[in-house]
């Protein structure tokens, strides 16, 4: 364990905080394209129905349901080395993971016959998020708590996450939209090629992110190889019993409903609703600026005095309050929505810049209830939760576009369809409002970890240890 005596010569500092930055930088250059571009490009320029490309991606969940928790337990029984429990598997499965991830936006295959379109696009979006995101990113979320035992650390750790994951939505959110649509008649239409080489890029830039984490990350918390016998049953009772772990699960899916239902709406908003797609890459700049400038010094800062649970039921309501105000309003021009639009980010930023230390403090708290540290495991149950909640968001979306008549002829002659496209904004709005309000609603009722909780939590933990 000659790294983890290295590690601990080193303290926590800003070469973690970096490393961890980069890691979700890595995950979010693959995750955000696929959640804001991969519907409208199989809708736009591979012909296929909104409600297919929902359905399919909803179907890839039920694979997550066992790729992520047989990751988990990988994880968790799998024994250190020098490097570390976690760190070796981002340098193991950065290259599978981009490549999957750039194969998912395959134009030239855009004439080709529609059952092998299909075929192609369940297949790649099976080997990018079921396996290889999954094999990545279980590993690098559980690595938190091996990072540093102090909750404030990991508290730091979630912030520089959150930043990663905003730099990448700005780069992927401003660059894609002005590089990856074409003028066609006077209308903006979304170049297939154009974006498959987007997401050649972006696949690269993922893999250097990816070794950055594991240069720069060190582990200092030996976590032992879990040597338990495998319990299912008692497994699956530790997780349904764990009201914590259930209200962020309840939490997490209806955030990415409204966040996910955000961004992916925004790729018909912009481009085809306003015909101003270079508001989309605005209102992403606007947002970012807005979690970079408020949500990232101030989220940490506020959790502390008043506590995350507390904070985040508060900046959720907001949220869920401008997107109501927004469909009040209904503005006629792209800028006024790219307000609202960051308004909103900054209730839904809030609960993003801590959610990842709310998932340590579920750890922790299920460790004081049983006496064994699940790290990988409970992760990966949350990870399972947050795909579901991408995957119900695609199928949401690809089900009311269907249900309110939208097709690739609507997107390419929006003006001559002004019924349909008035009920895209509508959805545009409902969308978040609906799935902010509900996250206030579950974190209040379910989730039972508040400020003082989880300070009795980390006392007795450090009890434990100290005896």
């Amino acid at each position: 364990m000659a790294d983890l005596n290295a590690a601990a010569e080193r303290p926590f500092g800003i070469r973690d905080k970096l490393g961890y930055m980069f890691g979700d930088f890595g995950n979010d250059f693959t995750f955000i394209l696929s959640s804001s571009f991969m519907m409208v490009f199989y809708t736009n320029v591979m012909g296929i129905s909104a409600y297919l490309v929902g359905t399919l991606m909803m179907a890839a969940r039920f694979v997550d349901a066992f790729t992520d928790v047989t990751m988990g337990q990988i994880v968790d029984r799998s024994r250190p080395t020098e490097a570390g429990k976690f760190r070796p598997w981002i340098k193991r499965m950065c290259g599978p993971v981009a490549i999957s991830s750039f194969l998912i936006y395959q134009s030239g295959f855009a004439n080709a016959p529609m059952g092998f379109r299909i075929f192609w696009m369940f297949i790649t979006y099976i080997l990018w998020g079921s396996i290889f995101y999954t094999s990545i990113n279980i590993p690098y979320g559980s690595m938190a708590s091996a990072v540093s035992a102090d909750p404030e650390d990991r508290a730091s750790l979630s912030t520089w996450r959150t930043i990663g994951a905003t730099l990448a939505g700005l780069i992927i959110g401003t660059g894609t939209p002005i590089f990856a649509y074409v003028v066609v008649d006077g209308q903006n239409v979304l170049s297939g090629t154009r974006l498959m080489l987007i997401a050649g890029v972006f696949s690269v830039l993922a893999v250097l992110c990816y070794l950055l984490c594991f240069r720069l990350v060190r582990e200092r918390v030996e976590v032992p190889q879990n040597r338990t016998e495998l319990d299912i049953g008692r497994m699956l009772r530790h997780i349904f019993t764990n009201r914590a772990l259930l209200g962020i699960i309840a939490a997490a899916i209806l955030l990415l409903l409204g966040m996910l239902g955000m961004q992916g709406m925004a790729s018909y908003i912009f481009p085809i609703y306003y015909n101003m797609p270079a508001a989309q890459s605005i209102a992403t700049v606007a947002s970012s600026i807005c979690v970079l400038a408020i949500c990232a010094p101030f989220a940490a800062r506020l959790a502390a005095r008043f506590g995350k649970k507390e904070l985040s039921v508060v900046s959720c309501a907001f949220g869920a309050g401008v997107y109501l105000l927004c469909l009040l309003v209904r503005p006629q021009d792209a800028m006024t929505y790219v307000v609202f639009f960051s308004l909103a980010y900054i209730g839904l930023g809030m609960f993003n810049t801590v959610i990842w230390a709310m998932i340590t403090d579920v750890i922790d708290d299920a460790e004081v209830r049983n006496g064994v540290r699940e790290d990988g495991t409970i992760y990966s149950v949350y990870s399972f939760a947050r795909k579901l909640g991408q995957a119900f968001s695609s199928g949401m979306i690809g089900a009311v576009l269907t249900a309110i008549g939208y097709s690739q002829e609507v997107g390419l002659r929006p003006g001559a369809y002004p019924e349909i496209m008035d009920r895209v904004f509508d959805w545009s709005c409902l969308i978040p409002a609906v799935g902010l309000g509900a996250v206030a609603i579950a974190l209040m009722l379910i989730y039972p970890l508040n400020k003082s909780r989880v300070e009795a939590n980390a006392a007795e933990l450090a009890r434990r240890r100290a005896g």
